[in-house]
């Protein structure tokens, strides 16, 4: 059973969310909150922490960037999908950085939600085909210095395959079935991946590898 919660200060929206979220097979609403503080206090509070949350960035007390920063610290397993009116490319691309799994625009079908909602639980992350678009313009553009890697990173012959295949959004089973490896041994190259980059979750974990081009990728594909 996969476990959401939702942060949006519009309360018919809430309400009308958890009721479309109650009719995915496997999906449970488990709690909502009406701005970043609420939803702070009531994982403070509550005895079963979701897997998802669906994050709002426009609230007020705590906006939803500044709930994300303090998600990613306190809570670092949690995957946060934003889902906002806001879908200008800055946007998205700072919340990509800050390890967001998903960025959806509010009047995403229910379709689209439920998948992501699976994607993102399943794998990590799920960038749809008008995020990826924003991502591969931002990687083109000739504007933007290169980041230099603070410290050198030693990956194996497999780390490589496995990150490369991360970042093309393959799931734990497929890359397994494509390297004819166990499913656990792809998620513990991938915890050995985490833990030699420093990155907190999957998300955190394609951001860095495209910024540091451990990655290769080509602008004209069709995922980033």
């Amino acid at each position: 059973m996969i476990k959401v919660a939702i942060a949006d200060d519009e309360a018919l929206f809430r309400k009308g969310m958890g009721m479309l979220i109650a009719d995915f097979e496997g999906i449970e609403f488990l709690l909502e909150a009406g701005n970043g503080q609420e939803l702070l206090d009531n994982f403070a509070a509550a005895e079963e922490m979701p897997a998802v949350v669906l994050l709002d960035l426009n609230m007020p007390v705590l906006n939803g960037i500044d709930t994300a920063k303090i998600l990613k610290e306190k809570h670092p397993e949690l995957r946060i999908i934003i889902l906002s009116t806001y879908f200008s490319k800055a946007f998205i691309i700072n919340m990509i950085e800050l390890g967001a799994a998903s960025y959806l625009p509010k009047n995403t079908s229910p379709e689209e939600v439920e998948k992501t909602i699976r994607e993102v639980a399943d794998k990590g992350f799920f960038y749809n085909q008008a995020v990826m678009e924003i991502i591969r313009e931002n990687m083109i553009q000739k504007t933007r210095p290169k980041i230099s890697m603070p410290f050198q990173i030693d990956l194996t012959a497999r780390e490589k395959e496995i990150l490369q295949l991360i970042c093309e959004q393959y799931k734990t089973a497929e890359i397994g079935e494509k390297l004819f490896i166990s499913p656990r041994t792809v998620d513990g190259h991938r915890n050995k991946l985490l833990e030699k980059t420093g990155c907190r979750n999957t998300a955190g974990l394609v951001v860095f590898a495209i910024q540091h081009n451990l990655v290769k990728i080509n602008p004209e594909s069709n995922w980033f």
